[in-house]
């Protein structure tokens, strides 16, 4: 049974990229993809993902707020942060908020797996 997954980040590329890493392993199923944190919140309440890859720094609604919402309709809802290096101060604000990990950018595709295959709890 696969995992499934909502991607939400403000870049396409990125949004490929990860969706690419997830579905060329066989575990995660990537059920829906958001640009920003407004679209994160809908996506989740519509499609129920197991796990969420939130990017930081989007427009309309960041990272950091989108995931303190999704915890207050699903308080066990599993969100992995993505940021880029450098940004440690907002990492550590988005685990205070109940992100369970983070991923930081450039990622390889076996960070990505390793990290997102512990929180579901697959490894």
């Amino acid at each position: 049974m696969s995992v499934k997954v909502l991607i939400v980040d403000d870049a396409m590329f990125m949004r490929s990229m990860i969706k690419d890493i997830l579905n060329n392993s066989g575990k995660f199923n990537v059920v829906a993809e958001a640009s920003n944190g407004k679209e994160a919140v809908e996506h989740f309440k519509k499609f129920k993902p197991e796990l969420v890859t939130m990017d930081i720094v989007m427009p309309v609604m960041d990272g950091i707020e989108a995931t303190k919402e999704i915890l207050k309709i699903s308080p066990t809802a599993k969100v992995v942060m993505v940021s880029a290096l450098g940004q440690e101060p907002l990492v550590i604000e988005s685990i205070a908020a109940g992100a369970r990990d983070f991923i930081v950018k450039p990622f390889s595709p076996e960070k990505v797996l390793k990290v997102l295959e512990q929180v579901a709890k697959l490894t």
